[in-house]
């Protein structure tokens, strides 16, 4: 079993996400787009009683996409397979999982787009035929066997779509490209997982938690947990505004949901080199991370918030992350997320 995991996660808040994720599609906050999208395509293969069409789910990790596959087996009443694009190296190891799977069967393939080639290739007939062809014997002897598999639903999971090749996204039914969350459905999620964790949570809590939970609902069920603790243990349990202000500060995460990483980035970027531009890993190496945690954990949300530019000479930082640093933007910085007068 195969999850997009969160870098700072711990292994308790893994068991805990689980606890929390809604398992009907009603019940599941934000999308509103992509809910009622698949909730139309569920329907229709419910009341044809046949098995639903291939779907994939892409977007950044953390908003939902694991969230939805069971769901989907969930919804149409059927059990579900979970691997992963990395554990599928070998056409064998694909054709092992498919000649498995029972009928109408969800089959959730996360990070789909590191699968290998050759079971890429399998896949292809599989999704659209059912039919696998195994190979026994080597060289000019090799004989393919064709080897009919159940009709199932391929649930396939990618951060990187763009990876995919043209003839395998064709191959969905339906794609869904899940995007950031709204402050208002985080302010929903979070009131929804404090009251299934029995905790009494303040409507200001909820907003200050949301608020700083950069779009996603699997960052905002981690802070409450976090809030969770330092109000148990700090106060009388209540999740009130002021003991999520106290517990945030504490786990360094400000009011604009920047943490550690993604403030150290900014800091070594403004104060070392002036700003940019400079080389992902020269900015690496003066944090003392690798150069793919910044380019993957750190620079998608500062990006997205106006901090920072991606450019062929190197990073750069804009005039807003001067001033969310206390500093004064270079002369040559025009205002608050531009780069250049």
């Amino acid at each position: 079993m195969n999850r997009e995991v969160d870098p700072q996660a711990e292994p308790s808040d893994l068991v805990a996400d689980s606890a929390l994720r809604p398992d009907r599609l009603a019940d599941f906050g934000g999308q509103p787009r992509v809910r009622d999208q698949l909730g139309l395509v569920l329907d229709a293969a419910r009341r044809r009683d046949s098995v639903a069409d291939h779907v994939l789910l892409s977007g950044p990790p953390g908003l939902g996409k694991t969230t939805l596959a069971m769901i989907i087996a969930t919804e149409m009443a059927a059990p579900i397979r979970i691997s992963s694009g990395p554990a599928i190296q070998h056409a064998g190891d694909l054709a092992a999982i498919l000649s498995g799977l029972v009928e109408g069967e969800v089959f959730f393939l996360d990070e789909i787009h590191r699968m290998s080639r050759p079971a890429e290739e399998m896949l292809y007939l599989a999704m659209e035929d059912f039919r696998v062809d195994v190979v026994v014997g080597k060289g000019p002897g090799a004989t393919a066997i064709p080897l009919e598999i159940p009709r199932f639903t391929l649930v396939g999971a990618t951060t990187r779509a763009g990876l995919l090749p043209g003839p395998l996204r064709d191959r969905f039914g339906f794609t869904a490209q899940l995007d950031y969350y709204e402050a208002a459905d985080l302010e929903r999620i979070v009131v929804r997982s404090a009251a299934l964790l029995g905790q009494q949570l303040d409507p200001d809590a909820a907003t200050e938690i949301a608020g700083r939970s950069r779009g996603t609902p699997r960052i905002v069920n981690r802070l409450l947990r976090r809030v969770r603790d330092y109000a148990e243990i700090h106060g009388d349990g209540r999740l009130t505004k002021q003991a999520a202000m106290a517990a945030l500060e504490l786990y360094e995460v400000d009011e604009l949901g920047l943490d550690r990483l993604d403030r150290a980035v900014l800091e070594s970027l403004c104060r070392r080199f002036g700003g940019g531009p400079v080389g992902l890993s020269t900015l690496a190496i003066s944090i003392g991370e690798e150069s793919e945690t910044v380019e993957e954990v750190a620079e998608p949300f500062l990006v997205r918030q106006g901090f920072l530019m991606r450019t062929p000479r190197g990073r750069l930082a804009t005039a807003l992350a001067w001033q969310h640093l206390g500093l004064t933007p270079p002369a040559d910085l025009a205002g608050p997320g531009t780069l250049f007068g």
